[in-house]
Formats: structure tokens, C-alpha cells, sequence
């Protein structure tokens, strides 16, 4: 059947109320989404451009560093380039408090590889639970850094640092000194040089992760600066002798401590300064005590009879007397005032190259008051004593020589001997390098090249320098009788002069209490080295300068001169080897 649409009348009729109503809706929703939309826009475009740059810098702020790069310390090397001191990489272990999350096992391994009690490391943690930084250990060594980076522990992180190493040990740590944690000389060569050693720290900045770990280096800030090396006068075989040398006396004659200083004779170049008992640079303790002093530096003390060819020397240069002069010493004993001066024994008449073979107290007493005391005094100062040697060394002291307004003949007199001022080791060295050179009297150095840029002073004429150098040879002289003939080297000529002073205790010399003192020089036709050691109160029965320390300057300068190659003057001299064997019923004891 076909349907009838012809029949079919139209719909006119209005749509209902319900249709209308959900067309308001859809209107109404569409322009809330488009008000959105706009929101949107406008925030956007104030996001990422109106306050891009403030958004970056508050994410930088959480996430990106910027750190300290340390920078590399340089090397101090001796004089043929040995290392006494280079920097080796370390880690250092720091956490945030704040951020640190740790189980106890990882607590436990942490602590053992810190070296740490595991409930010492978690006091420390909660004690600076506050902190935002807090070190656990520096200059943590590599192989355990890696190891405690395997943790994983959330908020602990490894710095990058460098710990400092002596391979020369304890013979030559007075020299050398050390630094501390953060890399800063405090003592010796390291804290003199400081600021030529250590170099510029760098800055980079760097992406950290939500536990604090480093993700991504971002860029250098500022490029860390190397150090320089330093390079010393210092020969490390000749130190190490030396060092050896003080180490078996102290033990042989139970004394109290012993230096000593080797000097270059034309240079002023300080080869060795050591000192017994030392300390090893690489394991300090926390407390600072004597060990850490150079005592070759910094101690005073009386020079004694090793004085006496500075008063031979002035009276020579003002022609009172000759090398030719003799000197009435007799009975032993010189009386001025309330005081008298001895001698050992009566030696009689003198000439001028027996009071210091002899070591004379009263002869070199007789030649200080032919003199104006002026003279006398400006002799000494002359040569050094109670003025800087010009090594710059921390600590070093000047010593002490104080012009007397009216000075008493007593305090003339001692001056000759070596009372009534003091001196150091290193200042007594020097001291002698004009007898040795020619009268001329060049600055210390510890820096290869010596005093070639340096001034050097002509304080004595050669002719009295190259006198009073062939007296000293006489105290070398054991057939003659000198107080130094066990200084002796096989095959060289040796001049030097012994000493033995009281030590002197709050204004009083103390009775039972010595220096052993020897000053010399090798070869002495034409001296290269120049070589003083002391003794500090030998108690095991010698206590004679020519006894306890000139054999020291023999044992070291037979070495020495093998190791500079210094061509002997004397073949033909036959001279006695010290002693250096340990002894059978005392074998920690060795003979010297």
C-alpha cells in the first residue's frame, strides 16, 4: 500500500520547553569553556613570558648550585727535583641533615668505612640535625670514597679535595712543615710560600637531584688555577744523612734533642736543616708540641768557645796583634773582679792558632781586652749575630746581642767565649761562611740559585778570613792537640772549632747541663761546605763539644762529600772513622 502524502498536513506547532532549555545549556557551557580558555591563554602568556624569568631562577634556586672547585696546591721539590710535598686527590664526606635517609645497614657500612662507631656517627647527625651542611670526614682516600658512593645513601654527597703527602717523612717535616685541612700552610716552607703554592679555587654551577645528588655540571663560573711548584736549596740525601746522624747521637748520648744546618759556601744555600726528635707530617696529632719546632731556627742559645774566632778574627783586622803573636795563658786562670775565668788547664804561652786549637778561655779573654769594646761588638754584628740570617724561615729567631752603654771587663771578657749572647744554629752557620769565603758574607736562602741576585757583603779582608781558616784546620789536628780531631774526614782537610757551653736556666747556668757545639767547614783549602751542629744536654757521660758533636760533622760530611762530588784536598792525610755500630748489650743504643 502506498501512502497518501498528499493527505498528510504539515506540523506547525512551536518546539517544547524542554528542547529550548537544553539549547541554553550548551550555550552557557560553551562560554564557560571559552572564559577558560581565555584564563588559559592570558596565564600562559604571563607564565612564559611575563615571569619566565623569575620562574627559572626559582627552579634554579631548588635544583642548580654553584659549588667551589679547589684548585690544585703545587709540589715542593728540592734542589734535583725529588718531591718533599705534592697534593694526591681525596673526597671529602658531607650530608644535609635535612635531607639525609639512611637504613641502619647503610648506617653500619658508612660508619665502618668512615672508621667511625656507628651510634658516634648517628649522635654527630642528630646533633646538627638543624644543618643543612655538615662534614663527616675529609680527605676521605679514593677507593673508600667509591665504596661509600655505592650506598646510595639520599643526601650524602662526595666533594672533590686534595691531601697533601711527605714522602721524605719526618727528615725533612721542620723544613717542609704542613698545611691543614683546608689546604692553608701553617708551618714551615708551606706556610713561608703559601701564597706562590696554593693556586686559585674555581666555581661551577651544577644540577642537583631531589636527594641532593649532582645529575649535571652546568658550566664553569670560573676556571680553578694550578699552584706553582716550589723548588728548595734543599738536597734530600744530604737531609736524610743529617737527620740519620742527629737521630743516632740523641739515642747514644741520651740527650735531650740535637740539630744541625748545611750550607753552600759561595751560595748561602741552606742544603739541610734537620732536627731530632721530628714528626712525620703525614700522621699529626692534634697538639702542637716541641717536636713541630725548628729548633735549628728558632732556639737560642749560648755559642760558647765556637765565638772565639770572631774575636781572633777583630783583632787581627786592627792589627793588634799577628798570626805570629804569643799569649801569656798562664796559671790556667784569669782573675776580673769577683770573677775568674779557667781554662781547662794551664797551656802557658799561646800563639794565636793554639788558643783555639786549645779552645783557650783565658787567651781569647786576653785578646778581647786589648780592644775598645766597640770593636768588639761590631765585629760580631758584623757576621750576623743578633741579625736576620735573610732565610725568612717562620718563626726564626735573630738571637740576641745587646750593645752595653758601659759595659764591665767580666762581660768583654765573655763575650770572647760566647757568653753574654745568643745565637741559633741556622745564624751561627752563617756566621762562619766568611771564614770559609774569603771574608765575603752572602744572604740565606732556601731557593736554589742562592745569593747570586742577592747582596753579598765583604765583612772580614780575606787575608784575616784565610788566617783564622788556617787556625781552625789546627783544631782538627789531633796530633797537636786539638778539641776537634774527631771531625776529621780520610782524605780532606777539615777546619772547624768545638764548644760546650752550661746551659743557662732563668739567669743561672746549671752545673750538670750541657751544649755540645762543633762549627766547620770542608775542604778547608777551599770551603764548600759549611756544617754547625748541636746537642742538647747529652747526660750518658761525654758531653765535650769535640766528643759529642764533632764526630756528627765528620759522619755527615763524609757522606756529603761523596754525594756533591766534592774532590778531596789531603790524600795523603790518614784520619780515624767514627764509631757507627750498634752497641751488643744495648742494641736501640748506636755508637757515633
Amino acid at each position: 500500500m502506498i501512502p497518501d502524502y498528499k493527505k498528510r498536513k504539515p506540523n506547525n506547532s512551536r518546539p517544547s520547553s524542554g528542547t529550548a532549555s537544553y539549547r541554553y545549556r550548551f550555550l552557557a557551557l560553551n562560554f564557560v569553556f571559552a572564559v577558560v580558555a581565555v584564563v588559559l591563554m592570558v596565564r600562559a602568556i604571563q607564565l612564559q613570558v611575563v615571569e619566565s624569568g623569575f620562574l627559572q631562577r626559582e627552579g634554579a634556586s631548588r635544583y642548580q648550585r654553584t659549588v667551589t672547585v679547589n684548585a690544585y696546591r703545587g709540589a715542593i721539590l728540592d734542589r734535583n727535583g725529588e718531591v718533599l710535598a705534592m697534593s694526591a686527590p681525596v673526597r671529602s664526606v658531607w650530608v644535609n641533615p635535612q635531607k639525609l635517609q639512611m637504613t641502619i645497614e647503610q648506617a653500619s657500612k658508612l660508619a665502618s668505612y668512615l672508621g667511625f662507631d656507628r651510634r658516634v656517627l648517628e649522635k654527630k647527625i642528630r646533633k646538627n640535625a638543624g644543618q643543612t651542611f655538615l662534614y663527616l670526614k675529609r680527605q676521605v682516600p679514593i677507593e673508600t670514597a667509591r665504596s661509600i658512593e655505592k650506598l646510595g645513601i639520599a643526601g650524602l654527597e662526595l666533594e672533590k679535595a686534595y691531601k697533601r703527602y711527605y714522602p721524605e717523612v719526618d727528615s725533612a717535616a721542620h723544613v717542609v712543615g704542613f698545611t691543614n685541612l683546608d689546604g692553608k700552610g701553617i708551618d714551615g716552607c708551606e706556610m713561608q710560600y703559601d701564597a706562590w703554592l696554593k693556586g686559585q679555587p674555581g666555581k661551577k654551577e651544577v644540577i642537583r637531584s631531589a636527594k641532593g645528588g649532582v645529575i649535571e655540571n652546568v658550566q664553569f663560573l670560573k676556571t680553578p688555577v694550578s699552584g706553582h711548584d716550589l723548588e728548595l736549596s734543599i738536597d734530600s740525601r744530604l737531609q736524610y744523612v743529617v737527620y740519620e746522624s742527629l737521630m743516632k747521637a740523641v739515642r747514644y748520648h741520651h740527650a735531650k734533642s740535637a740539630s744541625a744546618v748545611v750550607l753552600s759556601v759561595p751560595s748561602g744555600e741552606i742544603l739541610a736543616m734537620s732536627n731530632y726528635p721530628s714528626y712525620n707530617p703525614n700522621f699529626r696529632s692534634g697538639s702542637v708540641d716541641a717536636r713541630y719546632r725548628n729548633r735549628a731556627a728558632t732556639d737560642e742559645f749560648e755559642p760558647g768557645s765556637t765565638a772565639k774566632p770572631f774575636a781572633i778574627a777583630a783583632a787581627l783586622e786592627q792589627g793588634l796583634i799577628t798570626t805570629n803573636s804569643v799569649i801569656s795563658t798562664s796559671p790556667g786562670t784569669l782573675r776580673i773582679g769577683k770573677k775568674t775565668i779557667r781554662d781547662h788547664r794551664n797551656y802557658g804561652n799561646l800563639d794565636v792558632a793554639g788558643i783555639l786549637r786549645h779552645s783557650s778561655n783565658v787567651g781569647a779573654s786576653k785578646l778581647a781586652l786589648m780592644m775598645p769594646y766597640r770593636d768588639l761588638y761590631d765585629a760580631y754584628v758584623k757576621v750576623g749575630f743578633g741579625q736576620p740570617s735573610g732565610s725568612f724561615f717562620p718563626g726564626e729567631a735573630t738571637g740576641n746581642l745587646d750593645f752595653l752603654q758601659r759595659p764591665h771587663k767580666i762581660e768583654q771578657a765573655a763575650l770572647s767565649y760566647g757568653y753574654g749572647l745568643s745565637t741559633t744554629v741556622l745564624q751561627l752557620a752563617r756566621a762562619y761562611l766568611p771564614i770559609a769565603n774569603h771574608g765575603r758574607l752572602p744572604q740565606l736562602t732556601l731557593r736554589p740559585g742562592g745569593s747570586e741576585s742577592l747582596q753579598i757583603n765583604q765583612v772580614m779582608s780575606a787575608t784575616v778570613a784565610d788566617q783564622v781558616r788556617g787556625m781552625l784546620e789546627g783544631v782538627i789536628d789531633r796530633k797537636r792537640g786539638g778539641t776537634g780531631s774527631r771531625a776529621a774526614v780520610p782524605g780532606y782537610r777539615v777546619a772547624g772549632k768545638t764548644g760546650t757551653v752550661h746551659k743557662n736556666s732563668r739567669g743561672q747556668y746549671m752545673e750538670d747541663k750541657y751544649i755540645a757545639l762543633f762549627a766547620g767547614m770542608i775542604p778547608a783549602s777551599r770551603p764548600r761546605l759549611v756544617m754547625v751542629v748541636m746537642v742538647d744536654r747529652p747526660s750518658a757521660g761525654e758531653y765535650y763539644g769535640g766528643s759529642v758533636a764533632a764526630p756528627i760533622f765528620s759522619y755527615v760530611m763524609r757522606r756529603a762529600v761523596r754525594i756533591l762530588n766534592i774532590p778531596p784536598d789531603a790524600l795523603n792525610g790518614q784520619q780515624r772513622e767514627p764509631i757507627l755500630q750498634a752497641r751488643s748489650d744495648e742494641p736501640n743504643k748506636v755508637e757515633l
